[in-house]
């Protein structure tokens, strides 16, 4: 496996051999050293900000930046992003290289080992409470995060912003259009497991929060998404066209092959490995592809099982697809089944010359343990992409 060309390999985790240690490791405890030593003024994690953001994937971290970059949010540091850190190596990794970034723009960054142990959630609670009660509007990034629904119920701020969470962002608003509870659309059906009992009283009242109230000016809620979507009345979407990312990367260096996007559909239990092993080689082969950017969350194992079976050179990007393409060098055609980049890249890479297609998934490769939703969700990314072509069943791709 190799990284991207000109692209960096994941952030290192900070090590484990005590409370030095880890501050040595921390970039912010690195950054506000240099500005100490260069006499520039700290940034303050607790800084009092009129926006207070939660993020918990690298994705939601670069929308909240292009939300900021169309609203000027972040002037006189008004803007603090809070990063709930997740466990998983490369999402934490990506995650650390996008907060760097919010730094160079300078917005403030506030890393909470969120899932650090029994402990974690108490002790992040307790210390977000104090700028919740302060923030007069609330960016979120994953409205169907228990962490985020529970934090919701802490604020009194009448200002609400979901940016977008790729495909998840359209399942969102079906389900508040139809006043539905908030469930992820891969999760299957059937009966409620102890945890989601201990946490519905929370996402019922983070569901009211999300709510807009009519003829009231008590609070609103709007969305900001480049996916297609038919909010709910009173509820304003604002079109993410990318307009940070073409500004700040780019334009990128064509290559002359193809390239093959990974998606998570295996390890969320959507696709069954091997069908979507055969459907991968099939792709490779009848394009000539010759790189896969892998997914953060696809597995080592699934990755060295494709590389064995394709040839294709694997690359797990250090940052999202949208700035590693608009970075370069990237191919003139790239490849992908129904996922968020099928409506984000056109827009990240528009004038490029890049083409981007889409291959459906037939419905034969989902698993039984699939959600009865799942065909037709994945579908619905597919055929409302713009911008794209769409490719048949991967067996004739």
């Amino acid at each position: 496996m190799s990284a991207a060309d000109g692209a960096r390999g994941p952030v290192p985790e900070a090590g484990r051999g005590g409370p030095a240690q880890e501050a040595a490791a921390d970039p912010d405890s690195r950054r506000a050293a240099r500005r100490t030593r260069r006499g520039e003024p700290r940034q303050h994690s607790d800084a009092t900000g009129a926006t207070l953001a939660f993020v918990e994937s690298p994705v939601q971290l670069l929308n909240v930046l292009e939300w900021a970059h169309l609203h000027q949010a972040a002037q006189a540091g008004r803007l603090t992003v809070v990063v709930l850190s997740p466990h998983d190596p490369m999402t934490r990794g990506q995650l650390r290289r996008m907060a760097e970034l919010a730094r160079d723009e300078g917005w403030t960054v506030r890393w909470e080992e969120a899932r650090g142990g029994a402990a974690a959630p108490l002790r992040t609670i307790g210390g977000l409470t104090p700028l919740l009660r302060r923030a007069r509007r609330i960016v979120i990034g994953d409205p169907f995060s228990r962490y985020v629904q529970l934090l919701l119920t802490l604020t009194r701020a009448r200002d609400l912003v979901v940016v977008d969470d790729g495909t998840a962002t359209m399942e969102f608003i079906s389900q508040l259009a139809r006043g539905e509870q908030l469930v992820r659309w891969h999760r299957s059906g059937g009966s409620r497991s102890p945890r989601d009992l201990v946490f519905a009283p929370f996402s019922a009242a983070a569901r009211r929060r999300l709510t807009p109230v009519p003829d009231s000016d008590r609070r609103t809620v709007g969305v900001f998404s480049s996916m297609p979507v038919e909010p709910p009345p009173g509820v304003p979407v604002t079109a993410n066209e990318f307009a940070w990312t073409r500004a700040r990367f780019g334009p990128p260096r064509l290559t002359r092959g193809t390239d093959i996007v990974g998606t998570s559909l295996v390890e969320t239990g959507v696709v069954d490995p091997d069908h979507y092993l055969a459907a991968v080689r099939a792709l490779a082969r009848t394009h000539g592809a010759t790189r896969y950017f892998a997914h953060r969350r696809e597995s080592a194992e699934k990755l060295h099982a494709l590389a064995a079976a394709t040839g294709l050179e694997i690359v797990r990007p250090d940052l999202p697809l949208e700035l590693i393409a608009r970075r370069g060098p990237i191919g003139r055609t790239i490849l992908s089944f129904p996922s968020t980049v099928v409506h984000t890249l056109p827009l990240a890479l528009a004038g490029t010359g890049v083409k981007v297609a889409v291959c459906d998934v037939d419905p034969a490769w989902l698993t039984t343990k699939a959600s009865p939703r799942a065909q037709g969700f994945l579908s619905g990314v597919t055929g409302t992409a713009r911008d794209v072509q769409r490719l048949t069943f991967a067996g004739s791709c």
